[in-house]
């Protein structure tokens, strides 16, 4: 168990094997760590290196001979801590360079366009979320068959700071609703949450899915079966509009 944890943390099975044998002889020579983890001396003193480096043994010489020493194993929080740094800085340099490249990406996006996916496949949670984050793109308002009970069920916790998002972006949200507890409590915040909502007039009209309406593009979520699609084609987006709006203006403003 312990050495799974170790990989996880991006150790090599050789580092792991090398500070675990330190860890239980306190502090040896190469040929002690050796015999203790199974490996070569010459691969025991390269992995040693790697290991002083992560700050999470020491090396000392007495006589003649080079001993290494097991630091206390609270040290791994500080070389987690390190790595944390160490990963965001990375990322962020990632999206300088990303920011800085960005005319590129999308000047090739233009000249391959034709060839770009029309309909794109999401499963499970994770790619549940990405999909609505394409939503954030929105140019104007967005139309949407909401349930805010399957919603929130299907992506707790999420749904709350993408209503922040979304009014960041100032995306106004036009949604048809049926009646439910959640979805008369969420309507409480249209306001803030820059939504108008209307409620389909009989409490038996519900539904599950969810569909979203924005730019040329179609999104539409089974919270059920966790998959999510979405659909770019204006003819398509167009004529779900139309549909949307023709039942909007049958319902009563609340």
């Amino acid at each position: 168990m312990i050495k799974n944890l170790l990989e996880q943390m991006n150790f090599s099975p050789k580092e792991s094997s090398v500070y675990l044998a330190l860890l239980e002889i306190g502090s040896g020579k190469a040929k002690e760590i050796s015999r203790e983890s199974g490996l070569n001396r010459t691969t025991v003193y390269d992995i040693c290196d790697s290991l002083l480096q992560k700050g999470l043994i020491s090396k000392y010489k007495k006589g003649s001979s080079t001993y290494f020493n097991a630091l206390d194993p609270k040290n791994l929080i500080n070389y987690l801590e390190r790595e944390k740094e160490e990963s965001v800085k990375n990322i962020e340099k990632q999206k300088k360079k990303v920011s800085d490249l960005l005319p590129e990406f999308v000047s090739l996006q233009n000249i391959y366009s034709k060839n770009k996916p029309r309909v794109q496949f999401f499963e499970g949670e994770k790619g549940m979320r990405e999909a609505y984050e394409d939503t954030l793109t929105s140019k104007g308002m967005i139309l949407a068959y909401a349930n805010a009970e399957t919603m929130h069920k299907g992506l707790p916790d999420f749904f709350p700071e993408y209503y922040k998002r979304r009014v960041k972006n100032k995306i106004f949200i036009r949604a048809i609703i049926p009646r439910n507890k959640l979805s008369i409590e969420r309507s409480e915040h249209n306001r803030e949450e820059m939504r108008d909502t209307r409620f389909l007039q009989e409490s038996e009209m519900t539904f599950s899915p969810e569909i979203n309406i924005y730019n040329n593009k179609m999104l539409i979520t089974s919270w059920e079966e966790k998959i999510a699609i979405i659909i770019e084609s204006k003819e398509l987006a167009d004529l779900q509009k139309l549909t949307f709006d023709l039942l909007w203006n049958t319902l009563p403003k609340n």
